[in-house]
């Protein structure tokens, strides 16, 4: 299975499918890992919130792989913005990771209420100055939190990894990414099970003999979404990246279209601090 990329807007590429660790316990955290990269994943997504980045550290140790041949995420907390806060942040997930860089430092939450969040962007404005981090972007920002970043900044965001599922299609904030040059990254991007027991996609999957799960992450790859799904069950983690060789129809996308029903399985942004 060949996993496509996306280029970013800075002309660094990004596999479209990675695995997700969140909610992976730490002491699960390396043999999931390992269990994604001898399936074939090479992107990888972390957050220090998650309390697992040195789990995934040793199993990216381990594997033997090129480190040019990975891409790793992390994430900086809300309690941890703030410039220089931002910058000893990064230097501790650096370290949990046993990482020199990594390929893509993502501001978790806009965190509004803190209001941090520009001065966190220009530390990662920094640490791309020093190319500690490849890619620069955001997590749960909302057009507006994305507008005041460029607005006073010359750096746009690379990606803005959302909540997005086809519960919660976030159209008119894809269409901004799409306007702006950002990519857009779905996180739950299967709700958590909540929308595989949907008609439209469980139709869909009985048609084309696969999974809801792979349905699901099929219709996300067609959107242009990057996805990160996750699994600490070996079998599901190839499952999951095994979505490559077949296609939904234009009606199969419209159906699913009709899934959308504003359903969140996390918090609200603007709300979130």
């Amino acid at each position: 299975m060949t996993v496509t990329t996306v280029k970013l807007n800075n002309g660094v590429e990004i596999p479209r499918l990675g695995f997700g660790v969140f909610q992976v316990p730490e002491d699960e955290t390396a043999a999931a890992v390992t269990a994604a990269l001898q399936a074939g994943y090479r992107s990888v997504d972390t957050a220090a919130i998650y309390g697992n980045e040195a789990g995934v550290g040793r199993a990216l140790a381990a594997s033997g792989l090129p480190r040019e041949e990975l891409f790793i995420t992390t994430k900086l907390w809300n309690t941890d913005q703030g410039h220089d806060a931002a910058l000893r942040a990064f230097d501790a997930s650096l370290a949990r990771l046993g990482l020199d860089y990594v390929d893509l430092y993502l501001i978790h939450w806009p965190a509004p209420a803190r209001d941090l969040y520009t001065d966190s962007w220009r530390a990662l404005e920094r640490l791309a100055r020093e190319g500690r981090i490849r890619a620069a972007g955001v997590s749960n920002f909302q057009p507006a939190h994305l507008k005041r970043l460029m607005d006073g900044s010359d750096l746009v965001p690379a990606v803005n990894q959302i909540e997005l599922h086809p519960g919660l299609q976030q159209a008119e904030l894809r269409a901004f990414h799409a306007e702006h040059g950002i990519a857009t990254e779905a996180w739950s991007p299967l709700a958590q099970g909540a929308v595989l027991g949907d008609p439209e996609i469980t139709a869909i999957a009985a048609r084309t003999g696969k999974s809801p799960a792979q349905v699901v992450l099929r219709w996300h790859l067609q959107l242009g979404n990057i996805v990160i799904p996750k699994s600490v069950t070996p079998a599901r983690i190839r499952e999951n990246l095994d979505v490559f060789d077949f296609e939904l129809t234009d009606e199969d996308m419209a159906s699913i279209a009709t899934s959308d029903r504003g359903l969140r399985t996390g918090p609200n942004p603007d709300e979130f601090n």
